[in-house]
């Protein structure tokens, strides 16, 4: 759902720019809690990878395709503050160096993209989480799912605001709530299958499984002594996943690159959700011409003759670089104590 250049008038632009910056503003004050020198790394991690599985355009209907947005996924692994700015540096990368998402738009799709894909996905995953007794990955399906027909709303709601189509709004809200809900059973999917992975392997990453443990107890024929499970007595499954993180990390950014360089052949070539919609409904003419379209890796290489894999491991290594420098820059005290749930 990259918004290009055209479909808002310039005071609706420059109004979802500034809330777009006091977001970003208030998350990397936010961010000291939730990153510390053990965790940092993950925001590039993060970041990266959700750069390389938005580059794989899955099917969801005739002739449309839809992608990752990833703000939940971020959220629930490196907190929502992280997580907004992960999502605008992948944002920022992909309209400046690969001509996806117009840059008058920059603050439409950060709004869109960023901050409500990770409102919505955060909060309906801690309902969930409370409701469903911790049962993190249930809550990681349900906030992903719920987050992406939101963004549509969001979109909807601004179009409706600033959009520069005479276009009947209910038919575009109609159009995208349709398209968004299937997309957000695919980003549900994909969401619930990597923080599951995470989990399986280091459930003590899992910003969002943190504080939801319950502490060892010990019962002795005296009575019932608690031990809290960070200190003595840790769980087995608890107990391995706490080590060396450096391998994980190289294991994330192999797969990531993989994504990225290899699989990215093979993603769908229809237009997502919001090019179909706006296709269909006429105001796909509104699109203007990006500033930096004729740049080598506009339209991931296309207009450079660069292979689209390569392209993706060029962008994987600018989100990681930039959002991993932003997340050291952006750490708080050390907090590698933090009780999980596995």
């Amino acid at each position: 759902m990259h918004v290009p250049d055209g479909f808002f008038n310039a005071v609706t632009s420059v109004s979802a720019g500034v809330v777009a910056a006091a977001g970003v503003a208030v998350c990397l004050r936010g961010a000291r809690r939730e990153l510390d020198d053990r965790t940092a790394p993950m925001a590039g991690l993060v970041a990266a990878f959700i750069f390389a599985v938005q580059m794989l355009n899955f099917p969801v209907a005739a002739g449309t395709s839809g992608h990752l947005m990833g703000g939940a996924l971020a959220a629930i692994l490196v907190g929502p503050y992280t997580g907004v700015l992960c999502m605008a540096v992948v944002l920022l990368v992909q309209g400046v160096f690969f001509a996806d998402g117009g840059l008058t738009a920059l603050g439409v799709n950060v709004t869109i993209m960023g901050l409500v894909t990770v409102l919505v996905g955060w909060g309906v995953f801690r309902l969930v989480v409370g409701l469903a007794r911790g049962k993190v990955v249930v809550a990681a399906f349900l906030g992903a799912l719920v987050s992406v027909p939101a963004a549509a709303l969001a979109f909807t709601l601004l179009f409706a605001i600033g959009g520069t189509a005479p276009i009947e709004v209910g038919a575009v809200a109609a159009a995208m709530g349709g398209v968004h809900v299937l997309i957000g059973v695919g980003e549900a999917v994909i969401t619930a299958l990597t923080v599951g992975a995470v989990l399986a392997v280091r459930p003590d990453l899992v910003y969002g499984a943190r504080g939801l443990s319950k502490p060892l107890v010990l019962r002795g024929a005296d009575g019932e002594t608690t031990v809290d499970e960070t200190t003595v007595g840790e769980p087995q499954p608890v107990a391995a996943a706490r080590g060396a993180l450096k391998p994980f990390l190289l294991g994330g950014v192999g797969v990531t690159l993989v994504l990225a360089g290899v699989v990215s052949f093979f993603a769908s070539g229809d237009p997502d959700g919001l090019e179909a919609v706006a296709e269909n409904k006429g105001f796909g003419d509104q699109a203007a011409d990006h500033q930096f379209g004729t740049w080598a890796l506009a339209d991931y290489g296309d207009v450079g003759g660069i292979p689209v894999g390569v392209a993706g491991i060029i962008g994987v290594g600018l989100v990681l670089l930039i959002a991993g420098a932003l997340g050291y820059a952006a750490r708080g005290r050390d907090k590698s104590s933090d009780q999980i749930k596995v």
